[in-house]
C-alpha cells in the first residue's frame, strides 16, 4: 500500500456511496436514524477533497490524516468509529514499517479491534462488526499462508457480503436498532452494508 493506493481507494470508496444511495438510504430508514447515507457521502466527499494532500504523505501519516478528519465531519455513531479504524490502522503501519501483505492484515485487523472497543460490541450484533471481524480474520489467515493479493481479494470480497447478509437474521443489541428488538430482524445492517461496499471497492482495486 502506497500514498497513491490511498488516493485511489478514496475514490472508489465514493463512488459505490454515491451508487448505492438508494439502498443505503433504505436500509437505514428501516432500522436506523436516516442518516447514514448522508455521513457517508459527507465523509466520502470529504476525504477526496484531501486527495492532493494526501498524495503527498507516507501511508501511516495519510491514514492517520483521513482519520482525524473523519472524527471531525461524520456524524452519528460511524464517524468516530471509521476514525478509530484508520487511527489503529496508521498506527500498525507506522510501528511495522515495511511494506508486507501481513502487515496490512496486522493493520486492519487492528483497526478493527479499534472499533470494538470504542463500541463495546462484537460480532453477532447486527453491526459493521459482523463484516469487519470475519474479514479481518480471513485477512490474517491469507496472508500468513502467503496467499496472492488476487485471492485474497476475492476471498475477502465473499467473506464480507456473507457478514454484510448474515445481519438480516439478527436481533440488534447496539444502536438504536436496539430499540426494536425482534422487529429489525428481515432488515440488513446499513452499516454493515457499506462496510461490505467499501471493502468490495478496494478489493476490486487490488485484483
Amino acid at each position: 500500500m502506497n500514498s497513491s493506493f490511498i488516493v485511489t481507494a478514496t475514490t472508489a470508496i465514493q463512488n459505490t456511496i454515491l451508487q448505492h444511495e438508494s439502498e443505503l438510504e433504505s436500509l437505514d430508514r428501516a432500522i436506523g436514524d436516516g442518516d447514514h447515507y448522508i455521513n457517508m457521502k459527507r465523509g466520502a466527499q470529504t476525504i477526496v477533497e484531501m486527495q492532493q494532500e494526501l498524495a503527498t504523505l507516507a501511508p501511516d501519516v495519510a491514514l492517520n490524516k483521513i482519520g482525524m478528519k473523519l472524527l471531525s465531519t461524520i456524524g452519528g455513531a460511524s464517524g468516530p468509529l471509521l476514525a478509530s479504524f484508520f487511527m489503529g490502522m496508521a498506527k500498525i503501519i507506522k510501528e511495522k514499517g515495511d511494506t508486507s501483505t501481513a502487515t496490512y492484515a496486522s493493520a486492519f485487523s487492528a483497526g478493527v479491534d479499534t472499533i470494538r472497543q470504542r463500541g463495546k460490541a462484537d460480532i453477532g450484533e447486527k453491526t459493521m462488526l459482523d463484516v469487519l471481524i470475519p474479514v479481518a480474520t480471513q485477512f490474517t489467515a491469507m496472508a500468513a499462508q502467503n496467499a496472492s493479493p488476487k485471492e485474497i481479494s476475492t476471498a475477502l470480497k465473499k467473506t464480507a457480503e456473507q457478514g454484510m447478509l448474515s445481519t438480516k437474521d439478527l436481533i440488534a443489541t447496539k444502536g438504536r436498532a436496539a430499540g426494536l428488538g425482534e422487529r429489525a430482524i428481515g432488515h440488513i445492517d446499513p452499516g454493515a452494508k457499506s462496510c461490505q461496499l467499501m471493502i468490495e471497492a478496494v478489493c476490486n482495486l487490488i485484483e
